[in-house]
């Protein structure tokens, strides 16, 4: 990259990857796949959320015909976080809500079962998957992370 390259921010490297994967017609799961990474992290670090190797970004760039400025933010360190403007998606409501609700009852269960810590969301994995019902099918979202405990 020289002086004269633009700059590229990580939402706009996100808006890209978006257009590009929607223009490629790759879903996230096969972008996953090819690049060897688990499916929500890859989702996450396209999204902006995770900086992404040298070698990841290359592949990405090759999948989906991203430029240098593009695959130089997708290496970049981020702020993680989101825009509080999400909050009102309804996906992204959905899961604030249901935090909100049972976010309380999860520590005081993951307190009594654990002790005195937290679930880390460093050594973190999560998984979404789809489970036929008959009352429709549900989405089912894991959250695995390691406990770490308070220490003094």
């Amino acid at each position: 990259m020289t002086a004269s390259t633009p700059v590229v921010t990580k939402a706009e490297a996100a808006a890209a990857v978006r257009a590009a994967r929607v223009r490629t017609g790759l879903s996230w799961a096969e972008i996953a796949e090819r690049l060897g990474t688990p499916p929500v992290w890859t989702t996450a670090a396209l999204l902006g959320q995770h900086p992404l190797s040298a070698e990841q970004a290359r592949l990405a760039g090759e999948l989906l015909g991203l430029d240098e400025p593009v695959l130089t933010a997708l290496r970049d360190q981020p702020y993680r976080g989101s825009d509080p403007a999400l909050a009102s998606d309804p996906t992204i409501y959905r899961f604030h809500e249901a935090l909100s609700v049972y976010g309380p009852a999860l520590k005081e269960l993951i307190h009594e079962e654990f002790g005195d810590g937290i679930m880390s969301a460093i050594n973190f994995k999560v998984d979404v998957a789809r489970r036929p019902d008959p009352d429709g099918d549900r989405v089912v979202v894991t959250f695995d992370g390691k406990f770490l405990d308070y220490r003094w």
